[in-house]
């Protein structure tokens, strides 16, 4: 692929109509990254196989809703065979963009490194007008990690980064991609009962025309004002979340694009917290698609991170691709 950088497309939008899934065949909730992720329940060593068949199903009804509701989903199958109990969540590693550019990230976790997969790449880049891919994972050799749009919330018609800062979002490599990118950085600390928000995504959605934040997660009030103006600068209604609700995946949504309509992804637990007015400022801006994924809650994530969205300009006939890979390595 040319390393050359192209030229920013004209229209930039901000919410994709495609997106990257993985299916997981045996799935588990994954203890190397408990000690950090207050949202992870430990899966029982007896109820295995049943966990796994439950997320497989999960997952399955997800690909089918969000096809029936017009979003092209290319599902990538995980067989386990390489240990990668969150591979459900490919969000974390790769993001794309609109210029067709993709960027590579440094995970803090080693099985989470080894989601890595190359038949992904090989796929956009034979679907899309893939360009360049810029690998910043090297970043991790000395610690300084970032995983995806888990640590970095985009909103890519204002060129903004949010990053609520943690030990999977350091500033280092933030710095870097915005750098990359020719995005502003809006880095900021956030925390729920006293220990830093892991991800921003379980505390931020940043839409079209409307975010969801947690503004009580974040303890300085110059911060939290601040987050919240430049929220409002680039037209964004706000959708405050409670804490409670950010417990509840609430925060952790994303904006589609829909056959006829916009559309809010989000799960039924999320669904379930939110209140008659949040839910009407809402769908002010887009139809709610509530999809049921409490196995995958379990492991810590919710809806939107098992959408990795693609932005790449699409080649002529992008077909979605739901079937079976041949058996892939790490990257």
């Amino acid at each position: 692929m040319s390393n050359t950088l192209q030229a920013r497309p004209q229209a930039i939008s901000q919410t994709p109509n495609a997106v990257v899934m993985v299916r997981p065949h045996r799935f588990y909730s994954n203890r190397e990254t408990m000690h950090d992720n207050r949202f992870q329940v430990e899966s029982a060593n007896d109820q295995t196989a049943n966990i796994a068949s439950s997320a497989y199903a999960e997952v399955t009804h997800m690909v089918m809703q969000l096809g029936a509701a017009g979003v092209t989903v290319h599902l990538f199958e995980d067989t386990g065979e390489h240990d990668t109990p969150d591979s459900v969540f490919p969000n974390n590693w790769f993001t794309t963009h609109q210029d067709g550019r993709l960027f590579l990230y440094p995970m803090r976790c080693r099985n989470r490194q080894r989601e890595v997969r190359q038949d992904i790449l090989d796929f956009l880049a034979r679907q899309y007008h893939l360009h360049s891919v810029t690998d910043l994972r090297h970043y991790g050799d000395t610690g300084d990690v970032l995983e995806g749009t888990g640590s970095v919330i985009f909103d890519h018609q204002a060129r903004l980064a949010y990053a609520c800062l943690s030990q999977r979002t350091q500033l280092k490599p933030l710095l870097a991609l915005c750098t990359a990118l020719d995005y502003q950085a809006h880095p900021f600390q956030a925390e729920m009962a006293g220990a830093p928000v892991y991800h921003t995504n379980v505390m931020l959605s940043v839409a079209n025309r409307f975010a969801m934040v947690g503004l009580d997660c974040i303890p300085d009030y110059h911060e939290r004002e601040k987050l919240c103006r430049q929220l409002q600068s680039t037209g964004k209604e706000i959708v405050n979340l409670s804490p409670a609700q950010i417990r509840q995946f609430a925060g952790n949504t994303l904006e589609l694009q829909g056959a006829n309509r916009k559309l809010l992804a989000l799960s039924s637990s999320a669904l379930g917290s939110l209140d008659s007015n949040q839910i009407a400022q809402i769908e002010k801006y887009a139809d709610l698609l509530v999809l049921d994924v409490p196995t995958i809650e379990s492991a810590g994530g919710s809806v939107r991170c098992m959408l990795a969205g693609i932005h790449l300009p699409a080649q002529q006939n992008t077909q979605p691709m739901t079937e079976p890979r041949a058996a892939w390595q790490p990257s």
